[in-house]
């Protein structure tokens, strides 16, 4: 009958409800097209599928699948924690409760056009599962009912869902959070970089999901793998043949010197065939192909000295026009106690298979130099793919002669390293208060040709826009476009994904995950010389503003120089300057010191202070400091009243950003108890500049008991100077803060 019908259907949509995860009530937050939970989740971009506009991010117990469009708008949301039991487990053998005894999602690959696979570290108990990327969330019990008047079957086919049982993710996620995990799905086999083990010692690249056997690298074997951490994995053509491509895993080692006593990091690529089944006798279910070589990012001193970086931090691989085909793009560190900085270095891939194929390294022993192996290398030459190009007879690593397998069990690594383009860095940065820590890349069209535009992550949570001027043929100079905050909470950026499709990228960090447009053109101002001297190759002057520059365009006025960024040739006869350079009127006290600000829109610019007073100019003193944020004056005087000009000179053009009239006050006024906020804070040297908003139609000034503050003032700003951080942060008013009106 119908109603047996109708009670037996709701009885499988409850039971199947029951079963499934339900969309949790953590509290959502959305700003300027950001989203995160309400806690410390370490977000991590895991895939983005173009093609379905939709991006996967795994952090801890959640599975998240945005809408790369706005990636404000809520999120369809998996809630996947760990067991109890192995929560429970993992904290009595000693891990940390916030940080390692959860679930924290490490593996998001394609499994199909249905269905993606997901792993976690399972409190330290690797688990994975199916997952159906339907486009509509999981149901809760109250909102049940609905799904009575749908098909059920065509319903589930569209939930973003757990679709199966969870299974063991040994060999697939690594036990430990902190510890990276990489992975790719290639005809639904995963192929991963992990450590295998509870204890974080037997590391391995590993095939698995697999119809046929498991195949990993050879075990406790430090010529293969020493502590190594693993950074991306890329499968790369080799040429027309498909079964000659390649798996590239990039990642850093320790590895013992010929002393035998030293451990140094190592940026080093090693490589597999997909279709390696491993060896008959000897490699049984291990790899048969496996090969590496280091990568060298070094930059070479006037004395003839190199000074290395070797901590690879991550990799982006572009395809180019260029006529040795695919470039790849890499961030460095090195944190010695003498040395400490970041740079990229680009490899052209041409010359990774040159060092692939040439000479093997070989040593007698521990304690023996490297040198080139001089014996006979046995064909098929190692690391050559069954049934390709070169082997179309062999269809199976099972069938590679045994002096074959053997040479590769013993002789992995390259003679040769793999150098830079140029053999020297794109980009280097030394003695900065940060570190790069992913890398986006773009190719750009502008009117004077093509560029290279990179997008860096770094510690503090910041990004860099940086254009690549290529020189003579080779990538050769950098320039900062500009920086954003991305987060307001400091913290490392974990990934970067550009999207040229959308013009859009895409950015996490612990905190949470970001979209920022790849080009701001509105921020060059309306100026025309502005928008040429910015450099920006996603932007050009119209001739009303500075836009988005579209390389079909046909519009005559368009104004760009990326290559020189010459505004006197570029801008003649246009709005050249502009009239949008600020005027305003500054009070600071007598005795107490002044800050003047003046930042100009392109970090190439320099910038010049001159005061006019009774026509009269000052040169800076001691007392008188140019800062990259402004004039910094200690210990006011009456006489430093008068005008200020802030002047920027670029390539040889000249403007002015800031007029900025400033009068001394030298008595203290009425008190006043109002509330205001810290927004910003500069540091110079051991003292901190505190930057205080508050109502535009009061002046204010702050004395603090705790530490000496000396202050000044602008229309919109108070800005204080004081000795120490906590002092600056403490002008969230409390006790110790009083706020005081100015009559003016």
């Amino acid at each position: 009958t119908f109603s047996e019908r109708f009670y037996t259907l709701l009885y499988i949509i409850l039971r199947e409800a029951i079963q499934c995860p339900f969309v949790t009530s953590s509290k959502v937050t959305f700003s300027n097209s950001k989203w995160k939970l309400g806690l410390t989740m370490d977000y991590r971009i895991l895939f983005m599928d173009e093609d379905q506009d939709r991006m996967y991010v795994g952090c801890k117990d959640h599975v998240l699948s945005m809408d790369i469009n706005n990636i404000s708008q809520t999120p369809l949301k998996i809630f996947w924690p760990a067991s109890t039991s192995k929560i429970e487990e993992c904290q009595m053998a000693g891990k940390d409760p916030t940080h390692g005894c959860g679930n924290f999602l490490r593996v998001i690959q394609p499994y199909n056009r249905t269905h993606l696979f997901i792993c976690g570290s399972g409190a330290y108990s690797p688990v994975c599962a199916y997952v159906n990327r339907g486009r509509r969330p999981e149901v809760s019990l109250h909102s049940l009912m609905k799904t009575i008047l749908c098909f059920w079957c065509h319903w589930q086919e569209q939930v973003f869902q757990i679709s199966s049982r969870a299974e063991s993710g040994k060999g697939r996620c690594s036990f430990n959070p902190q510890v990276n995990t990489i992975s790719v799905m290639l005809n639904q086999e995963l192929f991963s970089g992990m450590y295998i083990d509870f204890m974080g010692t037997d590391a391995a690249i590993f095939r698995s999901l697999t119809t046929r056997n498991a195949v990993r690298t050879d075990q406790h074997n430090s010529k293969w793998l020493s502590e190594p951490v693993f950074i991306d994995a890329h499968l790369i053509p080799d040429g027309s043949d498909p079964n000659d491509a390649k798996l590239y895993f990039f990642l850093r080692e320790r590895l013992t010197d010929s002393s035998g006593n030293t451990k140094n990091i190592h940026a080093m690529v090693a490589r597999v065939c997909p279709n390696d089944t491993g060896g008959q006798r000897s490699l049984v279910n291990k790899w048969t192909t496996f090969l590496k070589a280091r990568l060298v990012c070094s930059v070479l001193e006037e004395d003839g000295t190199e000074t290395h970086f070797d901590e690879l931090e991550n990799v982006f691989l572009l395809e180019t026009d260029h006529p040795k085909g695919l470039l790849i793009f890499g961030v460095f560190t090195s944190t010695s106690s003498v040395f400490r900085g970041s740079a990229v270095c680009v490899y052209n891939m041409a010359d990774i298979l040159t060092v692939f194929n040439g000479p093997f390294a070989h040593r007698e022993g521990p304690n023996f130099q490297w040198v080139a192996f001089q014996g006979r290398i046995p064909y098929p030459r190692p690391g050559t793919c069954p049934g390709g190009a070169f082997t179309p007879h062999i269809q199976s690593t099972k069938e590679f002669p045994d002096d074959v397998v053997t040479f590769v069990r013993n002789h992995p690594v390259m003679f040769n390293p793999i150098y830079p383009v140029g053999r020297k860095p794109l980009v280097v940065r030394t003695h900065a208060d940060y570190k790069y820590t992913s890398i986006a890349v773009d190719q750009v069209t502008a009117a004077d040709g093509h560029y290279q535009v990179l997008f860096l992550g770094t510690d503090k949570g910041t990004v860099q826009k940086v254009v690549v001027l290529p020189s003579n043929g080779s990538l050769d100079e950098d320039l900062i476009l500009e920086e954003l905050e991305v987060f307001k909470k400091q913290s490392p950026i974990t990934n970067l994904r550009i999207s040229s499709k959308k013009q859009q990228l895409y950015v996490s960090s612990e905190h949470g995950v970001s979209q920022v447009s790849l080009h701001r053109c509105m921020a060059y101002g309306s100026a025309c010389a502005d928008c040429c001297l910015a450099r920006d190759p996603y932007c050009a002057w119209d001739g009303l503003s500075c836009s988005r520059f579209y390389p079909t365009g046909k519009r005559r006025s368009r104004r760009q120089d990326i290559m020189h960024g010459n505004p006197l040739t570029q801008c003649r006869g246009f709005n050249l300057k502009g009239n949008d350079y600020l005027h305003m009127t500054q009070y600071g006290v007598k005795n107490n010191t002044t800050f003047l600000e003046c930042q100009p829109k392109s970090p190439q610019a320099s910038v010049k202070w001159l005061i006019q007073r009774d026509n009269d100019r000052r040169k800076l003193s001691d007392r008188v400091v140019s800062t990259n944020h402004g004039l910094l004056i200690r210990s006011v005087h009456s006489s430093d009243q008068g005008v200020y000009y802030c002047l920027a000179t670029e390539n040889g053009f000249k403007r002015t950003l800031a007029k900025i009239r400033l009068q001394i006050l030298s008595i203290i006024p009425a008190y006043d108890s109002k509330k205001y906020l810290i927004s910003t804070n500069y540091q110079f040297g051991s003292e901190i500049l505190c930057t205080l908003f508050y109502n535009a139609s009061y002046s204010i000034w702050t004395y603090i008991t705790q530490g000496a503050v000396e202050m000044s003032l602008t229309n919109d700003y108070a800005y204080f100077y004081v000795s120490s951080m906590d002092i600056c942060q403490a002008f969230i008013p409390k006790t110790c803060c009083l706020l005081w009106p100015l009559a003016v």
